[in-house]
């Protein structure tokens, strides 16, 4: 396949260049974006997996803060046109076809066959003639210093072991607990519930639950494709909680691995990506 038409290339060589950079693509969207918002098509559904990751990108390198994307037709469709010159982003599309074959004994077997799809979109920014809803309004100034409520009902409702003192946060696989460091000891809400979300989607992968495990295969890297997991899982949920996550500067000793892990793998990215959203989406399951 030429690196033209290598979508897993494409996307991967994107993220490597964010990284190397300095820049989380899953966490920068917010300096620009007011309330963190996943990105969303034009019907209100929100994208998913590898696609939230590529329009937050998108979105904070261009400057948008709509959170709607359109193709060319849906916003003519709603009788709205792309200004001219501009260039639309590619989101990708996972499906499967089926295709009969015949095995060495002449009988016809059906084969399933994963394909990956890119198509263009624009943001609302980009498109004249829109109505006004899909232009972002500013948020309303939230108290500082105080608990999230809907973070500690939304970790509560999952059920998860959650014990607070000392000054370390982690996961005890082996225990299946949360240990958090005491609310008080974090300089911001926001730093207690990124540091929660994250521990709490490596709570998601237990064998009992998601079973999320990277095996043998990956040897050394395996630790640090779960981190990567953690660590877009808490900014999926910190979106779906309306949370201004921010960024855990102990986890940028992670970043070498990330880098290597990616290099190594152009579908590394899609993967945690995806467990990411099935881990939120896990936890999402388990509200009342």
């Amino acid at each position: 396949m030429s690196e033209r038409k290598d979508i897993y290339q494409q996307i991967t060589n994107r993220i490597i260049q964010q990284l190397e950079n300095g820049v989380r693509p899953w966490l920068r969207p917010w300096e620009t974006n007011g309330l963190p918002v996943r990105p969303t098509r034009s019907t209100g559904e929100p994208y998913r997996g590898i696609n939230v990751l590529v329009l937050w990108d998108a979105a904070s390198q261009a400057g948008y803060s709509s959170p709607y994307w359109f193709t060319f037709k849906q916003a003519l469709a709603l009788n709205a046109c792309v200004k001219k010159g501009e260039r639309g982003t590619f989101v990708v599309y996972a499906g499967s076809m089926e295709k009969t074959e015949q095995s060495e004994t002449g009988e016809d077997i059906e084969r399933r066959i994963p394909f990956l799809k890119s198509y263009a979109v624009f943001n609302a920014e980009q498109i004249e003639g829109l109505d006004a809803k899909y232009y972002p309004v500013a948020p309303e100034p939230k108290a500082t210093g105080e608990r999230l409520a809907q973070v500690d009902r939304f970790v509560e409702n999952t059920g998860v072991d959650l014990r607070h003192g000392g000054n370390r946060a982690f996961y005890n696989g082996g225990l299946d607990f949360v240990q958090m460091p005491n609310f008080e000891q974090f300089s911001t809400p926001e730093g207690y519930a990124a540091t929660l979300c994250h521990e709490v989607v490596h709570w998601s992968g237990h064998e009992a639950r998601l079973n999320r495990t990277f095996g043998k295969r990956f040897g050394d890297q395996a630790y640090a494709r779960e981190e990567l997991v953690a660590e877009i899982g808490s900014a999926f949920l910190g979106v779906d909680l309306g949370v201004s996550i921010e960024p855990r500067e102990d986890h940028a000793a992670y970043l070498e691995s990330w880098l290597k892990c990616l290099k190594e793998d152009k579908r590394a990215i899609f993967q945690a990506a995806s467990a990411a959203e099935r881990a939120a989406g896990f936890l999402h399951d388990l509200q009342p």
